[in-house]
C-alpha cells in the first residue's frame, strides 16, 4: 500500500492533465485555423456635404449718421428723444436764431450798398468810355474810370457771397434728418451752446437698424475659405432661441494681432426687420463654407484603399483587377465577385467625405477596408468546457435564467 502523501500526489497530477489538455487542445485548433477577411462596402448615393467655419463678432448698423451743427448756438427746441423712429427730411432740432438773422440782415444792406455803387460806377465807366473814345478825356481820366468800375464789381459779387453765406448759415440753424431710421444717442440738451470749429458738433446718432452686419473676426487659419457670398447663420446672448440667418458680403485684408494672435475681419449683412438686433451686441457665426446638396461622393477613405492579392483558390477576397495603367485618382468597385479600380474625377471635400464629380453612379459599391471575419467556435468550446474559467458575467446570466424557468 501506498503512502497517503503518494497517492494524494497522483491523484493531483491527474487532476492537472485532465485540466490542461482540452486548454491545449483548443489552442491548436485556433492555430490551425486561419484568419478569414472580408472588404467593408460603401454603397454611392447622393448625399448632402457641408463644411464651417465658427468666430464670434460685433453687431453693427449699415448706416449711422452723427447729426451736427455747422454753426455756433444755443440749441432752442429738440424735437426728437431717444429711440424715437424718423424720417429723412424731418426737423430734428432748432438752434437760437436771432444772431444769424442779424447776420443775413446785415449781407442784405451790404449786398445792396455794393450794388449801389456799381451802378454808379458802371455809369461812369460807360460815360468815359465814349468820351475817351472822341478823345475828350485824357488817358488817366479814363483808367481810374475803369479801376473804379471793377473795384466796384468786385465788391458787389463779394457781398452777394456774404448774402449767401448768411442765408446757408439761417438755414444750419435748422437740424434734419439725413436718413431714415431710429435716435440711438443724443448729445445735447436744451440751453446748451454748441460752438462748431474745426469738427462739427454732434447732436444725435441716427442708425438704420433695419440693416444690420456683423464684423466677425476670423482667425488666419480659416480665412482661407472664407468667400463673398456664403451663407451665414448667427446667435446673439439676448435670444438664444432664435438663429439669425445672412451673407457674406466682405472679407477685409487688413489684419489685426491681439496677443499673438491674428484675425481678419469679415462682414455679413443681417436683415433686421423685427428690430431685435441692435448695435453691439456680440455674435456668434457660422459660415458655411461648403454646401452640396445631392453630391455623388464616398468617404476619405475608400481613396486609400489597396487591394490584396488572394492567397489561394479557396479565398474568400474578390479578385482584384486594376487600371492597365496608373491613373491620378480611382477607387476600387465591388461587383461580380471582384474589385476593379476605376478611375474618377475629385471635386471638393471635407472631413468626411470626397465629392466624385465623374466615374462613379448612384448604386455602385466601391471598397473601404478590410475587416477581420469573427470565429466563434473557439468562444463556444471555450465557455462549453467545465473545467474552463467562465466569462465575466456567465455566473449572473445563469441565475437568471434559472429564474425564468
Amino acid at each position: 500500500m501506498q503512502p497517503p502523501k503518494l497517492q494524494s500526489l497522483k491523484i493531483m497530477n491527474k487532476f492537472h492533465y485532465s485540466y490542461l489538455t482540452p486548454i491545449l487542445a483548443i489552442s491548436l485548433i485556433s492555430c490551425s485555423e486561419k484568419v478569414k477577411m472580408e472588404i467593408d462596402e460603401y454603397e454611392v448615393k447622393p448625399i448632402s456635404m457641408s463644411e464651417v467655419v465658427t468666430a464670434t463678432g460685433t453687431m453693427e448698423s449699415v448706416t449711422q449718421v452723427n447729426v451736427g451743427t455747422q454753426v455756433t448756438g444755443i440749441i432752442d427746441h429738440l424735437y426728437v428723444d431717444y429711440n424715437d423712429h424718423v424720417t429723412k427730411g424731418q426737423l430734428l432740432a432748432e438752434l437760437e436764431k436771432t444772431l444769424l438773422e442779424s447776420d443775413l440782415k446785415s449781407a442784405d444792406a451790404n449786398m445792396a450798398s455794393a450794388e449801389a455803387s456799381y451802378e454808379y460806377a458802371k455809369a461812369n465807366y460807360e460815360r468815359d468810355k465814349k468820351l475817351h473814345d472822341e478823345q475828350l478825356i485824357s488817358d488817366y481820366e479814363f483808367q481810374t474810370s475803369q479801376r473804379d468800375y471793377d473795384v466796384a464789381r468786385l465788391s458787389f459779387e463779394k457781398s452777394k457771397a456774404d448774402r449767401v453765406r448768411a442765408a446757408k448759415n439761417l438755414n444750419y440753424a435748422e437740424i434734419y434728418s439725413p436718413i431714415d431710421g431710429i435716435v440711438i444717442s443724443r448729445e445735447v440738451e436744451v440751453g446748451q451752446t454748441v460752438v462748431s470749429s474745426m469738427n462739427v458738433a454732434d447732436l444725435y446718432v441716427i442708425a438704420d437698424l433695419e440693416n444690420m452686419q456683423v464684423v466677425g473676426n476670423v482667425d488666419e487659419a480659416d480665412i482661407g475659405q472664407v468667400k463673398v457670398g456664403q451663407r451665414v447663420t448667427f446667435t446673439v446672448d439676448a435670444y438664444p432661441d432664435d438663429i439669425f440667418s445672412g451673407t457674406v458680403t466682405q472679407v477685409r485684408l487688413n489684419p489685426t494681432t491681439t496677443s499673438n494672435v491674428v484675425t481678419y475681419e469679415v462682414i455679413v449683412n443681417a436683415p433686421n426687420p423685427d428690430l431685435k438686433l441692435i448695435p453691439g451686441m456680440t455674435a456668434n457665426l457660422t459660415i458655411y463654407t461648403l454646401e452640396l446638396n445631392d453630391a455623388i461622393a464616398v468617404p476619405l477613405k475608400a481613396l486609400k484603399f489597396e487591394p490584396l492579392p488572394p492567397e489561394d483558390e479557396e479565398s474568400n477576397l474578390p479578385k482584384p483587377e486594376p487600371l492597365p495603367s496608373p491613373v491620378k485618382n480611382s477607387v476600387w468597385v465591388v461587383k461580380d465577385g471582384k474589385i476593379v479600380e476605376t478611375e474618377v474625377e475629385l471635386g471638393v471635400a471635407n472631413n468626411i467625405y470626397q465629392q466624385i464629380t465623374s466615374g462613379l453612379g448612384p448604386g455602385e459599391k466601391v471598397a473601404l477596408q478590410y475587416v477581420e471575419i469573427k470565429n466563434k467556435s473557439s468562444e463556444v468550446n471555450r465557455q462549453e468546457n467545465p473545467f474552463l474559467p467562465k466569462p465575466p458575467g456567465a455566473n449572473r446570466n445563469n441565475k437568471k435564467e434559472d429564474s425564468k424557468k
